[in-house]
């Protein structure tokens, strides 16, 4: 392709590309470019705001370029400061190691398996030893570091900053220089550690990175951003039906953000839906089911999608129980006695991340038997034997 219009394809939907002259002249080169993007494994799902960075990397790839994920499994250890407003725990390389097979099975379901390169950073950063350390410090100041908003903010507040967390921008910058790469791709809250990435590259001698950042898209709350920690999540591996329902819950004025970010529909087809719902043509409810359809469809294929849709209309406007509510034995260490602790019972169906998660659900009166409201966390297994337990609108089993 033209690279004036590989520009023009790459460039969609950046919040910023840092500087457009080196894009538009390393895209005239060649080669195909190496293009770079760093994932830490934290966390055991890639959800919808990890995608638009992997699927603007995948479109490199469509054209021909090379993409190089790079798997912070030693960065992950030491924990991404971005955004914190106190130091993150450290991770085990046990935990990181778990998340990373987890996380790069579901990447690999979006990124093409030619013209791919998986990088952990290990790799190199504990080949670096204390002298490298030393040395990659001595090309970054302390002043330099300040300016970085999150610890400017922390240090005028007098919130502790550990030198572990000074490191790891700088660690991460020189990921950029082990995997020499032409261009990096991330979230806007990456700004900062995408900079010192050109400064360091500079510092040994290489052509430093293009910088392009996108926006961080908020979670199904609608407030912040998309986080497992938070639950806001939209997972792409997730069951359709759920992942339909959960897109059904983002806010209206976010709809034409997700539509612009998550899906693979053109731009005029995307500026066509927001002409029609400004207009009053298209009601917001039906934007959203396409929107939803849309997005189950690239990750569970159209079959799956007209389903999800279905047992969305069931439920949700019907008011129904779903067609295809499995059965599901009650585990017998959620049960004493004759009866059931509920909390431990939805997180052993994973219809709750943690028991304490389950309670406050119990509390909040979204777990239901039978339409009635459970209301207690410990319950007779009588009662729930050979009937329908609902948790939210979205999960639903048959207790046997």
């Amino acid at each position: 392709m033209d690279p004036g219009k590989q520009f023009e394809l790459v460039t969609t939907n950046a919040s910023e590309v840092i500087p457009e002259a080196e894009l538009a002249a390393k895209l005239r080169l060649d080669r195909p470019l190496r293009v770079k993007h760093g994932v830490d494994p934290t966390a055991p799902h890639v959800h919808l705001g990890w995608s638009v960075p992997l699927r603007k990397l995948r479109q490199f790839q469509d054209l021909g370029h090379i993409a190089v994920l790079v798997v912070g499994d030693f960065t992950a250890r030491i924990g991404d400061p971005s955004g914190q407003d106190k130091t993150r725990p450290m991770l085990s390389k046990e935990q990181v190691d778990a998340f990373a097979d987890t996380v790069l099975g579901q990447i690999k379901t979006i990124l093409l398996p030619d013209r791919l390169e998986i990088r952990p950073n290990s790799e190199w950063l504990e080949a670096l030893g204390t002298q490298g350390v030393l040395e990659l410090a001595s090309e970054y100041t302390v002043a330099r570091t300040l300016e970085r908003d999150d610890f400017a903010k922390r240090h005028a507040e007098g919130t502790p900053i550990t030198v572990r967390e000074f490191l790891y921008p700088l660690l991460q910058a020189y990921d950029s220089v082990a995997v020499n790469a032409d261009i990096e791709l991330g979230g806007t809250d990456q700004h900062f550690t995408f900079m010192v990435a050109r400064h360091i590259q500079r510092a040994y001698g290489q052509e430093p990175q293009v910088v392009m950042t996108f926006p961080l898209l908020e979670g199904t709350d609608g407030v912040q951003k998309m986080s497992q920690s938070l639950g806001n999540y939209i997972g792409i591996t997730e069951a359709p039906h759920e992942m339909f329902g959960k897109l059904m819950r983002v806010p209206d004025e976010l709809m034409m953000k997700f539509f612009r970010l998550t899906t693979d529909l053109p731009v005029e087809e995307i500026a066509r839906i927001e002409a029609q719902l400004e207009a009053g043509v298209l009601r917001p409810e039906e934007a959203k089911r396409r929107l939803a359809e849309e997005v189950v469809r690239m990750y569970h294929g159209s079959d799956a999608a007209g389903d999800a849709r279905t047992h969305f209309d069931r439920v949700f406007k019907e008011h129904r129980l779903p067609d295809d509510i499995p059965a599901v034995e009650i585990p017998r260490d959620c049960m004493n006695d004759g009866r059931v602790d509920v909390p431990r019972l939805l997180k052993s169906l994973s219809f709750a991340s943690s028991t304490s998660d389950a309670r406050r659900l119990i509390e909040q009166g979204a777990v239901h038997i039978d339409g009635d409201k459970i209301d207690s966390n410990d319950v007779a297994v009588d009662a729930l034997a050979g009937k329908v337990l609902r948790v939210g609108k979205l999960h639903f089993a048959r207790l046997t």
